[in-house]
């Protein structure tokens, strides 16, 4: 880990999931993994260069927009993650362009599956069309009654609120040092008398959360570094702990507050709720369309060629 936070930090075009059934918990945002990029010719001014191939502005932009809003708020904040990124698209172009030089995409097994992954992507893209579910679905009562069913599994985890001061480790040669320092602030911020949040703002590295004096927010235990959760599970509210060595430095936590677990209610859950419930409507409609083909028109199967094809494939 790299990103000097106590919480599990995010990959390049990842954020953690923490699911809740039906719902995302508060807290926890959904997976969003990386996604193929339609790019325009012009992808606007360069960002970044390999050569003869750029990353443009806008391709960023492009990407970015794709996301959830929490995981685009995340990426943003996580300039190592937007520079991999740029790294991996740029040798993605690069590769392109050599083998584009080879002949490559007039090979005929390259050409069979441009073809087979064109028709999909025209068909999903037409199928989608043709199963619009009406904006007003589903119905308030709906959304009660789904609520209602799934209750039992709305069940939210305890969540801590946190506020840390993070010592960056910057090499092996400098570890003792920082534990040292870590430790003298730790009997510091454990003094009875002691304002952590101000401590946190004076020497917390951990730039992100300093403005606020090292607090978190409100974060289930599966958020943590598995160092820190450890360590956070054992905690009563306004203990601070002994400072705990992570991927990245040492870390002083405090336990602000702690939510337990309880049930969502349908106000947090509902835009999960009525995204599923359209979602299911949408492949029900589309499955009916697919099976209204076959009774359009008359389903022949020649049954010896088909016996042929698999004997001729033991």
């Amino acid at each position: 880990m790299t990103r000097r936070t106590f919480w599990a930090g995010a990959g390049a075009l990842a954020v953690i999931a923490v699911a809740v059934g039906l719902a995302v918990r508060p807290g926890a945002q959904p997976v969003a993994a990386s996604r193929p990029v339609t790019l325009a010719a012009d992808s606007g001014p360069a960002l970044a260069r390999l050569g003869d191939q750029q990353v443009g502005v806008d391709e960023l932009k492009t990407q970015l927009a794709q996301l959830p809003p929490p995981a685009r708020e995340q990426l943003r904040a996580n300039r190592e993650g937007l520079e991999a990124w740029i790294r991996s698209r740029l040798a993605e172009k690069a590769l392109y362009q050599q083998a584009e030089a080879q002949g490559w995409p007039q090979r005929p097994d390259v050409q069979a599956q441009t073809r087979a992954a064109t028709e999909q992507i025209v068909l999903r893209d037409y199928l989608d069309s043709v199963s619009q579910v009406p904006e007003d679905y589903p119905s308030q009562d709906e959304l009660k009654r789904a609520y209602e069913a799934g209750k039992a599994s709305l069940q939210l985890p305890a969540r801590y609120r946190l506020s840390q001061i993070f010592l960056a480790v910057a090499d092996e040669q400098s570890l003792d040092t920082v534990r040292k320092q870590a430790q003298a602030l730790g009997k510091r911020a454990q003094a009875p008398e002691a304002d952590f949040a101000a401590l946190a703002r004076e020497f917390s590295q951990d730039r992100q959360a300093d403005d606020v004096g090292g607090d978190s927010g409100l974060q289930p235990l599966a958020q943590l570094l598995p160092q820190v959760r450890e360590v956070v599970a054992r905690l009563k509210v306004g203990a601070v702990s002994e400072p705990v060595q992570g991927p990245a430095g040492f870390h002083i936590v405090r336990l602000i507050e702690q939510q337990p677990a309880r049930v969502a209610t349908l106000e947090e859950v509902l835009p999960r709720l009525r995204a599923m419930l359209r979602a299911q409507r949408q492949e029900q409609v589309a499955k009916a369309y697919v099976d209204g083909l076959f009774n359009t028109a008359t389903l022949s199967i020649d049954g010896a060629a088909l016996n042929q094809v698999i004997e001729a494939n033991r």
